[in-house]
């Protein structure tokens, strides 16, 4: 059967999508849609092929958009999106996640809601916002904002929350109650013998390796972590990096032992690639060791940074890995990462990048 990839692309000045066959050699681009509203985070449905965009800022409000027929047409709804009278309002919708029909969203200031009819009314998980370290949480450099959303692929009950700079949270009982999940992550901002706190660590990026439900991954603001134990306990995979700062970090779909990293060198030296030369970085040994990834990405004059939810791979095989940059650069790889090409430039900066392959 005939197979379409799409890459989903969110950025400042709308969604857009790049679309191409499975030999990923060339590539059409669309858009911007939804109304040039700054959209955070584009998804799909992979089970309808839904897609859905979380967006707003403190002008538009939150909103999620929703396109039924692979983004040729979109609406939004913001019903629900709400905090109670009195509560510091929702600035923008941050993240998004789909399993199994239900949508979730992570807004800012953060918070978790879902929906259960396609994105057109949103319900407030609460519990999430009665976890007793709340009143404590402090905002990050873009704000108090609730942006990985990870889901267990085969117990609805079980989600992991990443929230800057609260930390990682977990529910085994679908949002009633959270507990902390930072033990052995370090704060390196807070005072040396408060740098292992329970909470207010400043979680850049949280994913789930495939086909183990208990090995999480973390991009931190201080250091590269994985766990196999759900995020009870985690330990330091930074060891051969060129920073131990980044934002994104992508899973393979297949390989619970490979992830893609793009660290970039830190808020005193500026936030963008180390050296001005740009390198994904790949291992294969679960973070025993990295390997940079270099060909066809810029070796020299590069001084873009890469967000947290601006890189991921695709389902295919070999495995395609994409991401956007701060410049408004999409670069794309059908080789897990061995050579690179530029696939669109110009664009608004990007915010986050995701894929869909559908079958035609």
């Amino acid at each position: 059967m005939a197979q379409r990839i799409l890459i989903l692309v969110g950025t400042k000045k709308g969604a857009f999508i790049a679309e191409s066959d499975p030999a990923r050699r060339s590539w059409r681009l669309r858009g911007p849609f939804c109304e040039t509203w700054p959209i955070n985070h584009v998804v799909a449905d992979p089970a309808s092929g839904t897609i859905y965009g979380a967006g707003g800022n403190e002008w538009f409000g939150p909103a999620v958009w929703k396109s039924t027929d692979l983004g040729e047409t979109w609406t939004h709804s913001s019903d629900g999106l709400a905090y109670a009278e009195g509560q510091e309002p929702i600035k923008a919708v941050w993240s998004l996640c789909v399993r199994n029909g239900r949508v979730y969203a992570g807004v800012q200031p953060a918070g978790l809601f879902h929906s259960d009819d396609g994105g057109q009314s949103w319900s407030h998980v609460e519990g999430l916002q009665r976890h007793p370290t709340r009143p404590e949480w402090s905002p990050g450099g873009a704000g108090l904002i609730l942006h990985s959303l990870v889901l267990h692929p085969d117990d609805p009950g079980k989600i992991w929350v990443g929230i800057s700079a609260a930390g990682v949270f977990h529910t085994a009982d679908g949002g009633e109650t959270w507990e902390t999940r930072n033990r052995g992550t370090r704060a390196d901002f807070m005072p040396e013998d408060q740098r292992y706190p329970e909470f207010g660590q400043c979680v850049h990026c949280l994913v789930m390796a495939p086909g183990k439900t208990e090995r999480l991954y973390q991009q931190n603001h201080c250091g590269m972590y994985r766990s196999d134990d759900g995020g009870r306990r985690w330990d330091s995979i930074e060891a051969g990096l060129p920073s131990s700062f980044g934002f994104p970090a992508a899973a393979h779909p297949r390989d619970a032992d490979t992830l893609f990293l793009l660290p970039l060198n830190g808020d005193i030296k500026g936030r963008f690639v180390p050296d001005g030369r740009a390198a994904v970085w790949r291992t294969r040994d679960g973070g025993a060791s990295w390997q940079d990834l270099r060909r066809g990405l810029p070796q020299e004059n590069a001084y873009f940074g890469v967000l947290r939810q601006a890189m991921a791979t695709d389902r295919l095989d070999p495995a395609g890995v994409y991401f956007g940059t701060s410049g408004g650069a999409l670069f794309a790889s059908a080789d897990e990462g061995e050579s690179w090409d530029c696939i669109a430039q110009h664009l608004p900066s990007i915010l986050s990048v995701e894929t869909l392959v559908v079958d035609c």
